[in-house]
């Protein structure tokens, strides 16, 4: 059942399923919280109270915020885990990995752990040598075609290479949802804005992170020349022993929804360690 929660600037929708600790999800730009639709069952069949939210301006959350940065997202996290009764682990993906990153430095007290899923949460740069990686060029190519017209067409042929190999067996109709949801031109402006805000907040607030932090990424994601090597330079930024990369190989910028059990596999160990009731 969808919930809502107001505040200054917007609604928020979110659905809380389960009993237990509390585990919040947060998808990326351009998404809904339909994206951890594979993932929820499996966390709450594991024991634990899971919070699955519209990030401002996406799903059945209101558009027309005043901004949309990691630095607001974060804020809204902030008060969803507030709003439960937390503390929380949160699980934030692509745009979102940065958001929970900023809501562990701002909120220690309310975070327990973060989990990041293909991350943007560093100031990117492009090296000559990255163009010569052919999913690398094409994703980046397509998400600036994206950005720069507002087009949905562009976008879910990003989708195409963002999930390389196998796709869900409802592939068809999460491109239909994602079509009809980026047809509202304030959802589409909600993705352009987050395209355009630079990830230097979240990358200043990973040496203020005190909790733990598992990285993870996909072997194939489009969105890096070297993914490995960007999940490595997230953990290295975070303090010392804080941080933890896992590779779900074979997957793209989407592990939760392309390959949800090797994901869950994933989060489950981190959960049983850092989340409490």
């Amino acid at each position: 059942m969808t919930e809502h929660l107001d505040l200054d600037g917007g609604t928020l929708a979110y659905d809380v399923t389960g009993t237990g600790p509390l585990v919040v999800l947060a998808h990326g730009m351009g998404d809904s919280r339909a994206a951890y639709r594979f993932v929820v069952p499996r966390l709450v069949a594991a024991g634990y109270r899971v919070a699955n939210v519209d990030l401002r301006g996406c799903g059945e959350s209101s558009t027309g915020w005043p901004s949309y940065t990691r630095t607001d997202v974060a804020g809204d996290l902030i008060a969803l885990v507030r709003h439960l009764g937390g503390p929380a682990v949160l699980v934030g993906h692509s745009f979102a990995g940065g958001a929970v990153t900023i809501a562990a430095a701002d909120a220690p007290d309310l975070v327990e752990g973060i989990v990041e899923l293909g991350p943007f949460t560093r100031k990117q740069s492009v090296r000559l040598g990255d163009l010569r990686v052919a999913r690398f060029r094409s994703g980046m190519t397509r998400l600036a075609m994206t950005g720069l017209l507002g087009s949905v067409p562009w976008w879910l042929r990003y989708l195409e290479v963002a999930y390389p190999g196998d796709r869900p067996a409802d592939w068809s109709a999460q491109v239909e949802r994602i079509r009809t949801s980026l047809a509202d031109p304030g959802r589409m402006a909600a993705l352009r804005r987050m395209g355009r805000s630079a990830p230097t907040d979240a990358g200043a607030a990973l040496a203020h992170v005190r909790c733990p932090a598992l990285v993870v990424q996909g072997s194939l994601d489009p969105d890096w020349a070297d993914p490995r090597a960007e999940g490595e330079a997230i953990v290295a930024a975070l303090p010392d022993g804080l941080g933890e990369l896992a590779m779900v190989v074979g997957s793209g910028h989407y592990p939760h929804t392309q390959h949800p059990e090797a994901t869950v596999a994933l989060l489950l160990p981190f959960l049983a360690a850092h989340a409490r009731a």
